[in-house]
């Protein structure tokens, strides 16, 4: 009898067994179906505002959080309140003529007029202290819109800081701290992260004490979609994150991803999720176009960036009867040369439409992700080698990396201008940054501080069309009007994401002058 009860159970606990397999089984099939057939996920800069979720527990890599987290700092943002007008009708706009076609400012003077205020908001980030003498690392979405920003270190000290220069494109920005002996991260090779190694991810997320979390990475060269081709060479915006499972949430952008080392290896930036926290895939900037990046706006004031000069598709993600039609069936991977840029680098080193590169500096690029990782933290003037087929044929050529008005010198940028009377540099914008906003001519404001554009209500980033009512093109000739000015400046522009023209007055006489915009 009690064999027979001992045969009952072994059958029981058997069939159950078998039964929870199967079960589970049906259900990943179930869920995994459901996965492949939902739409992509929405990407969510990881920045913090006023949300409170705990974020997930920390594994235990204790030599490399000690190393590192003394090197992540939390960075809260500030903007300034301020009261704008709206009053002017459609056939009253004084600025029809300053807008081209497609301008985002061609329905802004409809409607009623009257008068709103923006209140202050508060924001808040992560940064990584690069250098002893405070040069801290962080995104350029964490204080593009701050009029005041402040740093607390691991230590509990709060410092105001300055931004040294920023890069929209790269979503990188430069702050410093007045300190000294401060600890710092030491970077590593992003080139030689391996999918599957083990990564941490560190930061302040939902403005928390610092927290760590790991994972490992699950892709490199990640093309979320926030990226596009620009003349070919390095990407208007990373085309090759480094994608793991690390918990990032709001607050952990621009801090820390290391290795278990203890080094540097990516900048936290992104997130895939629906509702705007850690939902499984998190995105870092590549720690080598990082460190260019950095380099770069420390030493130029401007990011070098090398073109190649060509326009490029990847070959991966052809269909068949395109790769037919280019006579490129036999290539599963490498880029595809669909067109050469007139004077520029790779027209210089021989390479034609219908080339496809595959290797540069030795280095296997598949795709456009790649691609842009390997020419991203090169700048004008460096030399690369590339292999590339041609007619089913092996070919190497040199080329040597332009800028994008074709020179090959990395220079200093000449357009930002500076003066402590206003209290900030004017810098004159790009090609690329007048075809976005749709304007002819223009300068931005930045590196605010005391002095008269701040107590005229002026925050960071404003960018100033026109000055007494003459168009603006250039910093240079913004300066030359204000300095030759005996009475009221009067300026007028816009905040980029903001939908409305805003006028301030100030007098670079009168200290005293504490006239808000109009």
């Amino acid at each position: 009898m009690k064999l027979k009860n001992l045969l009952l159970v072994i059958i029981i606990s058997a069939t159950t067994a078998v039964g929870s397999v199967w079960g589970f089984s049906k259900y990943q099939e179930t869920n995994l179906a459901g996965t492949q057939e939902s739409d992509k996920l929405p990407l969510n800069y990881a920045s913090f505002y006023d949300k409170s979720t705990a974020p997930q527990g920390p594994l235990d890599f204790t030599a490399a959080c000690a190393s590192a987290t003394p090197a992540v700092v939390h960075i809260r943002i500030k903007t300034k309140a301020r009261t704008i007008t709206n009053n002017n009708a459609p056939s009253q706009n004084p600025f029809g003529d300053l807008f081209g076609d497609g301008s985002p400012f061609g329905n802004l003077f409809g409607g009623p007029g009257g008068q709103q205020t923006i209140p202050s908001q508060r924001a808040s980030g992560s940064g990584v202290i690069i250098s002893q003498d405070g040069y801290i690392i962080t995104n350029n979405h964490v204080v593009q819109d701050a009029a005041e920003i402040t740093v607390t270190t691991s230590d509990k000290k709060t410092y105001k800081a300055r931004v040294i220069g920023t890069d929209p494109n790269y979503d990188l920005a430069v702050v410093k701290i007045d300190a000294k002996n401060l600890p710092y991260l030491v970077y590593g090779n992003s080139d030689n992260v391996k999918l599957g190694q083990w990564v941490l991810a560190i930061g302040y997320p939902f403005t928390l004490d610092v927290t760590v979390t790991a994972g490992i990475v699950s892709a490199k060269a990640r093309d979320i979609g926030l990226g596009r081709q620009d003349n070919g060479g390095a990407s208007s915006i990373v085309q090759s994150y480094i994608q793991t499972d690390a918990a990032v949430n709001p607050g952990n952008s621009g801090g820390a991803l290391i290795n278990t080392d203890g080094q540097l290896i990516g900048i936290n930036s992104a997130i895939a999720s629906e509702t705007g926290s850690y939902s499984g895939y998190s995105f870092a900037i590549p720690v080598n176009i990082v460190k260019k990046v950095t380099n770069d706006l420390i030493k130029y004031g401007a990011v070098q960036r090398g073109y190649l000069g060509v326009e490029y598709g990847d070959i991966s993600s052809m269909p068949e009867e395109a790769k037919d039609k280019l006579n490129i069936k036999n290539y599963n991977t490498g880029i595809y040369v669909s067109s050469i840029t007139k004077d520029g680098a790779a027209e210089a080193a021989g390479l034609k439409k219908g080339d496809v590169i595959t290797k540069i500096d030795n280095i296997p690029v598949d795709n456009s992700g790649e691609l842009a990782a390997v020419i991203g933290d090169k700048k004008p003037g460096d030399k690369i080698v590339i292999d590339f087929m041609r007619d089913g044929k092996e070919h190497t050529t040199n080329a040597t990396l332009k800028n994008n008005i074709g020179d090959v010198v990395a220079t200093a940028n000449k357009d930002n201008i500076s003066t402590s009377a206003l209290g900030a540099s004017l810098n004159t914008l790009s090609a690329e940054q007048l075809s976005k906003y749709g304007i002819s001519g223009g300068v931005q404001v930045k590196d605010l501080s005391d002095g008269a554009l701040k107590k005229a209500g002026v925050e960071n980033n404003f960018i100033i069309f026109s000055i007494n009512g003459t168009r603006i093109k250039t910093a240079e000739q913004a300066l030359k009007i204000i300095k030759s000015t005996t009475g009221d400046v009067v300026m007028r522009g816009f905040y980029p994401g903001s939908t409305y023209i805003y006028g301030y007055r100030f007098n670079l006489g009168d200290s005293d002058n504490n006239d808000s915009g109009y």
